[in-house]
């Protein structure tokens, strides 16, 4: 389903992590593009040095020349200059029409889990494509797409995220199951305090089973639900599944996704791959300015 991937790849297992889980999901003859983004201001000053900038260059296209001879997938190279990693790898993904901007998880934290650091925050803040993000070690364990797992309400966005794991499960030969977090109207714990639990415990399971039957209506998918917070009970449903996958509803003035909400808190504890989505694809979008790659040996 992804034809165009930007790959964020650094020193760290981080990059490791997110060209694996490239590999699992670009589409067969898709393009993966490694990108490095060296921190610098992109903008001359008067007396600064070129020689600094060659250097960083080259050191970058090395470091992108090893990850890609160890990688299990051939890709192209590009690096480039920005304040922040973030923004360089957004103007990247814009400059090459990516539809999928891959990164991984910051190496603090517990294998195995999805931690976001700054980097990777910057990667989902304002993306202009849609984000995967790798946890922790995914490298160096199976990566089979079994089961697509995927955050459902009923809304657009949610019935978008289904509609990509149908895809990505007929390219994998994988199940889809969706999950839905249940919370409770406020008027069911505004009545008197005597005898409520019952009446409420018999609500919140009503809700619980509504939920899997109105999942389990669209077909083809195995229905998941449960009563509690939503990004909580998402990051518990996540350690069953290979995947992940999100919708979001936070988009800034221009359509790009912004980070926050429950995407932002599965972002630090969901133990699987997340893909947060952005809405449909756009018309063309212009790099305004962004400054022009490096490109390293095809």
């Amino acid at each position: 389903m992804f034809k165009n991937l930007i790959v964020g790849v650094d020193e760290r297992q981080g990059g490791r992590d997110a060209i694996a889980l490239a590999k699992d999901l670009v589409a067969d003859g898709g393009q993966v593009t490694l990108a490095y983004v060296h921190l610098g201001d992109t903008t001359p000053v008067r007396g600064s040095s070129g020689a600094f900038e060659a250097a960083e260059r080259q050191r970058a296209l090395e470091l992108l020349e090893t990850a890609r001879a160890e990688s299990p997938v051939e890709a192209r190279l590009l690096c480039t200059g920005s304040p922040s990693v973030g923004r360089g790898l957004h103007e990247l993904a814009e400059l090459q029409r990516a539809d999928l901007l891959v990164v991984g998880s910051t190496s603090h934290g517990l294998i195995g889990r999805v931690l976001i650091g700054d980097d990777t925050r910057d990667a989902l803040n304002g993306a202009p494509c849609a984000v995967a993000i790798a946890p922790i070690g995914y490298s160096a364990r199976p990566n089979a797409l079994t089961e697509i797992g995927v955050a459902y309400n009923g809304s657009p966005e949610s019935e978008h995220a289904l509609a990509v794991a149908r895809k990505l499960a007929a390219e994998h030969g994988a199940r889809v199951s969706a999950f839905e977090a249940v919370s409770l109207p406020a008027y069911l714990f505004g009545g008197p305090a005597t005898g409520a639990a019952a009446p409420v415990e018999e609500s919140v399971n009503e809700f619980v089973e509504n939920a899997r039957e109105r999942i389990a209506a669209l077909g083809g998918v195995e229905p998941h639900a449960a009563y509690g917070a939503v990004a909580e009970e998402l990051a518990l449903y996540g350690a069953s599944v290979d995947l992940l996958i999100v919708g979001s509803r936070s988009y800034g003035p221009i359509g790009r996704l912004v980070h926050g909400g429950v995407s932002q808190q599965l972002a630090r504890t969901a133990r699987c791959p997340l893909l947060v989505l952005t809405r449909a694809a756009r018309s063309e979008q212009t790099s305004n300015g962004s400054k022009t790659p490096v490109e390293g040996a095809t």
